[in-house]
């Protein structure tokens, strides 16, 4: 059992998909002892201008973060963030987003393609169509990492938990050794961090995201962060498997895991009570 637990990708009802509410969240954190807590509702970027409802709700989550901050102050470590997806895709408006509140930490993702439907509505995919859309999803990636302005690169193998779930597919990473491997890089060099997304642990493909692998290549690649998530929607997933991501992290070579306040890295050590 691990000292010091955080979460540092969780989802309040102010997230489309969310459905508790901050201070719901913050009371079960008390109950399981968490250290930390970071929220980081959905902004998607590239529907930001055509859906009103994201102005509303990025305003509100602040708010509301704030609140619960000062609420649980001196029994629970709450951090303001934000889940930036697609930012490369309209960067004039992430841009944006990104100065209108002051963040702890702004977590990158890429949920879709240009144009294209989330991943998580893809069903019955070929092979062929899968490694398609999984080299062009590592490109979105990288363009990503291009445009920078982000703390923490989450869940990077995304796509798998929907290609096996719902076209039954077991994607080879081997195959994208090198664009994996400028990810990490690119990762490394401007010190983000790499999360440890536990979430598909709770979903048919029950991995990590990424697996210890790709861990270890970030160490090896001079990567010196990496963060863990639930990504929770729910408060019952709450630090779910958080403890898979500490193993994770110690056998990949990493001591610490990193969180972000006003968007400077703090590192905890991984501790084992007793």
């Amino acid at each position: 059992m691990y000292k010091n637990i955080v979460d540092l990708h969780v989802h309040t009802d102010n997230s489309f998909d969310g459905n508790h509410s901050a201070t719901f969240f913050c009371e079960k954190a008390e109950l399981l002892d968490l250290r930390a807590v970071a929220f980081t509702d959905h902004c998607e970027v590239d529907q930001f201008r055509g859906d009103s409802d994201y102005e509303k709700r990025i305003f509100q989550a602040f708010f509301e973060i704030a609140k619960v901050r000062s609420a649980f102050r001196g029994k629970l470590l709450v951090l303001n963030g934000i889940e930036l997806g697609q930012p490369a895709y309209d960067i004039e408006t992430a841009n944006d987003i990104v100065k209108r509140y002051d963040y702890d930490q702004i977590i990158g993702s890429v949920h879709n393609l240009r144009g294209g439907e989330d991943f998580y509505f893809m069903e019955n995919l070929s092979l062929p169509q899968a490694e398609k859309l999984l080299k062009e999803y590592f490109n979105a990636i990288i363009e990503m990492l291009e445009w920078g302005n982000f703390d923490v690169l989450a869940h990077l193998t995304y796509p798998l938990r929907y290609f096996y779930s719902k076209s039954n597919l077991d994607i080879d990473l081997n195959k994208f050794k090198n664009q994996i491997d400028d990810i990490l890089l690119r990762t490394a060099e401007s010190e983000k961090s790499l999360e440890i997304n536990t979430a598909a642990l709770r979903q048919p493909l029950n991995k990590l995201s990424p697996e210890v692998d790709v861990i270890k290549r970030f160490k090896e690649l001079g990567g010196k962060y990496v963060s863990v998530g639930s990504d929770a929607h729910y408060a019952e997933h709450l630090a779910a498997d958080i403890d898979m991501a500490y193993n994770a992290a110690l056998e990949a070579g990493f001591d610490s895991i990193t969180f972000f306040e006003k968007r400077t890295p703090m590192q905890m050590k991984i501790e084992m009570e007793g």
